[in-house]
């Protein structure tokens, strides 16, 4: 009987865990499944600095460019030529020319003035020997008047013939005398016309000896001040641009055009930054304004600078980004030149203003509003915009203190259907 009785209690405890088992998964069941919650923030009031960052590369500010010299050749070869990063002093060579043609240029001009010179001194010895002969010719001429007035002059002595004859000399004689004189007068001229030519043409061989000792100091490219030398692509080849390939630096040994970039020297006693930026963030910036850089190179170390140069864009049009020059307002003897560094500009501080994190501002058909959370759930709300940055929105037409959602609850309810049905499924 005791037996009996204890399987009777058994089995009556038995079946009032089953019921209450299955009343346990009737319950869960008809329990509303529990979504991803939405993240939310407080709207919140206080000072907004408005700020752009971006990745640059610190390079010498007031940059010497020094060009392949103006010479009267197709191609200049590269004989001798520093390295980028090299330390140049003041007055140092940093890239030197073949002078070979040059110096045969210099050689023929030095022949031609010699040639010209001897030419100069010949014609000078001819003209004076004609104008001796023609002088001499004007002398006797005037002679030979005076002796026909000395004929003239006794004329009333003479018969009528006689001294019909001596006037007839004194005439022939006073003829010749001006033919003389302007032959003289003549021959100067052509003499000195001729001695023009001759000094023109040894002009022109002094200046030609000159230009080619001038070339030939030109193919020596000395620093003008102390710096840092960054050398230059080698663009001579344009065949490679069309096939768009990386144009490397200009090595000793290569060809370039006269006029072309050799190499650039930074001045110590400047630096700058270049970054590119985002086109998006082009309005917020202007000259002038205060920036922080980080060189990683140094161990993140700061300094401070300000925008000098708000460039054209380039890059995709589906990434547009402009270039953005900044000039750090202290040196240090540590930088060198393509460290990167980043950059925080600081475009614009603004005091009490209710600003929230970007992430909870969102856009529709051009309206920024955000999702405001209310006792009936997440209700979207116009709000209007004042300045934006990458972390922060300043925005007006909520309270301070108002909670907004971080993302889009209407989207996180509809991930959340499926993993509500999926729980059901398993409750059964």
């Amino acid at each position: 009987m005791k037996i009996r009785t204890l399987l009777v209690a058994i089995l009556a405890l038995a079946a009032a865990g089953g019921a209450g088992w299955g009343g346990f998964r009737i319950f869960e069941s008809s329990k509303p499944a529990a979504g991803p919650e939405t993240p939310v923030t407080r709207v919140r009031r206080g000072p907004v600095a408005i700020t752009v960052s971006a990745r640059g590369t610190l390079q010498g500010g007031n940059p010497e460019t020094m060009t392949a010299p103006q010479v009267a050749q197709e191609s200049l070869v590269v004989t001798e030529l520093k390295k980028s990063g090299d330390l140049a002093q003041e007055g140092e060579v940093v890239a030197r020319f073949d002078t070979t043609q040059q110096e045969f240029n210099l050689r023929e001009a030095e022949a031609d003035l010699a040639e010209a010179q001897q030419r100069v001194i010949q014609a000078e010895a001819d003209n004076q020997a004609t104008d001796e002969e023609t002088r001499y010719a004007v002398t006797s001429a005037a002679n030979l008047v005076t002796i026909a007035e000395l004929e003239c002059g006794r004329n009333k002595v003479e018969s009528e013939n006689k001294a019909r004859m001596n006037d007839i000399s004194l005439e022939q004689a006073r003829a010749r005398l001006k033919q003389a004189a302007q032959d003289l007068a003549s021959r100067k001229t052509t003499s000195a016309a001729s001695m023009n030519i001759q000094r023109a043409g040894e002009a022109r061989a002094r200046m030609m000896a000159e230009m080619a000792r001038k070339n030939i100091e030109s193919m020596t490219l000395q620093a003008k001040t102390a710096g840092y030398v960054n050398i230059q692509s080698n663009t001579f080849g344009m065949m490679r641009l069309m096939m768009g390939m990386t144009l490397p630096s200009i090595q000793i040994g290569d060809s370039v055009r006269p006029g072309m970039a050799v190499a650039q020297i930074f001045d110590l006693k400047s630096w700058e930054v270049s970054a590119q930026v985002s086109e998006l963030d082009r309005g917020h910036l202007a000259q002038g304004q205060p920036v922080g850089i980080t060189v990683m190179a140094l161990g993140g170390k700061s300094f401070s600078g300000h925008v000098t140069l708000i460039g054209s864009s380039s890059g995709s049009s589906i990434n547009p980004s402009f270039d953005c020059r900044m000039a750090l307002d202290q040196a240090s003897p540590d930088l060198r030149p393509g460290m990167s560094s980043e950059v925080v500009i600081t475009a614009q501080k603004l005091d009490n203003v209710l600003w929230t994190p970007s992430q909870a501002l969102f856009e529709r058909d051009g309206r920024p509003f955000v999702y405001l959370r209310t006792a009936a759930g997440f209700t979207p709300r116009d709000v209007t915009l004042v300045k934006r940055s990458e972390s922060q929105a300043v925005i007006t037409g909520v309270n301070e203190g108002d909670l907004v959602a971080l993302s889009n609850p209407t989207e996180q309810n509809k991930s959340a259907a499926p993993e509500k049905s999926a729980m059901k499924a398993l409750s059964k």
